[in-house]
């Protein structure tokens, strides 16, 4: 738009963020084609589907409005003779991935985390420390109701796209009940699209563990139903667990530039859940992520999530993470220090625990 050519200006995109905050539609219009290439390659729709005829999923907050034949944004919901079926995210078939993690991991909330640090001992946590013999049950959704141009884990798309591999959330909570899995983190993807799937399974593994820790987390882009949320947070305040928000970005334009989508229902959510932070104060409930993507998130971005923070809780814990180029903007440069440095500066003038995370990655 600006015909300005820099090394902080991804291909991808095509746009300055300068030029996205002057002109914000001009800049959708012409990023719009990268989302729709990205999304036809696994048979995604380009958008979250608006049939004036259609039937409206409830699932996460795109609200997609399906049409006979046509499918959901996640692509695991379709209209067909006029009626919604769900391809997973069911409590009979989720579409994921599991693995056990070992503790310590590599969690973004490994700095307040009570299997990483012994926070909340002994109610919550097995060790007065890091709980070193324990497993994490990290649960990878293969759908989103996002589509970020940077995507550190896109494949999951090829699980979408497969509808496989699949578990029921009875057996995959069996698989939380080992003696060493101290906490279930749901991520993907994201687990917005598949709610029935992991309440079912917290539900289930809470109850056959109920004289043990067993801590349930998510991390999510936000993007939640509300009534999904507000059952997610419950499961998280009583069991020790933690809603990791990864807000993408503050301005929504550039966040449906970056992702496809507007960022109003995630911060919307985390308004919501937030209100409950000091029900458990000696475990942070609620936390927040953003990526610092280099000529995209900058310091004023970041100061404007940090007051929206504030606002709510000052205490909520903010993670400022590294960014590395991939997926579509495999062309950006990583992060630097000076700009971790100013965003972490600025964000703790409006909250009081700030950390930047995966300082490895930074230059």
């Amino acid at each position: 738009m600006c015909n300005n050519s820099s090394s902080f200006i991804s291909n991808a995109i095509s746009v300055c963020l300068n030029c996205i905050r002057k002109k914000p539609e001009e800049a959708l219009r012409i990023v719009y084609p990268t989302h729709k290439i990205s999304r036809a390659n696994f048979g995604l729709p380009p958008e979250p589907p608006r049939n004036p005829n259609g039937l409206i999923c409830k699932r996460c907050a795109n609200n997609c409005s399906i049409g006979n034949g046509e499918i959901g944004y996640c692509g695991l919901v379709k209209n067909i003779d006029n009626k919604l079926i769900y391809l997973g995210g069911t409590s009979d078939k989720g579409i994921l991935e599991w693995y056990y993690d070992p503790i310590p991991t590599n969690c973004v909330a490994s700095w307040f985390c009570p299997g990483c640090t012994g926070i909340g001992y002994p109610k919550y946590s097995y060790t007065n420390g890091p709980e070193f013999g324990y497993y994490n049950l990290a649960v990878f959704y293969g759908s989103c109701s996002f589509n970020c141009l940077f995507c550190q884990n896109w494949h999951f798309r090829n699980l979408s796209k497969k509808l496989y591999p699949y578990i029921s959330a009875k057996e995959l909570a069996m698989k939380a009940l080992q003696s060493k899995v101290s906490c279930i983190c749901y991520f993907g993807g994201d687990p917005s699209t598949q709610m029935p799937h992991c309440i079912e399974t917290s539900r289930i593994a809470l109850e056959e563990s109920s004289n043990r820790i067993l801590r349930i987390c998510w991390e999510t882009n936000g993007n939640f139903s509300r009534d999904f949320a507000l059952i997610a947070c419950k499961y998280a305040l009583e069991s020790g667990g933690n809603i990791k928000f990864d807000i993408k970005a503050w301005d929504e334009n550039l966040n449906r530039i970056l992702c496809g989508i507007s960022n109003k229902a995630a911060l919307e959510n985390l308004k919501l859940l937030g209100s409950f932070y000091d029900k458990r104060p000696e475990v942070p409930l609620i936390s927040v992520s953003t990526l610092l993507i280099p000529g995209y998130i900058d310091v004023e971005e970041v100061e404007n999530i940090a007051k929206f923070i504030s606002s709510i809780n000052p205490s909520i814990p903010y993670t400022l993470l590294a960014f590395y180029g991939c997926y579509m903007m495999k062309d950006l440069p990583r992060t630097s220090w000076s700009l971790a440095i100013k965003c972490k500066e600025v964000a703790s003038k409006y909250l009081e625990n700030v950390m930047i995370g995966n300082t490895s990655l930074l230059i």
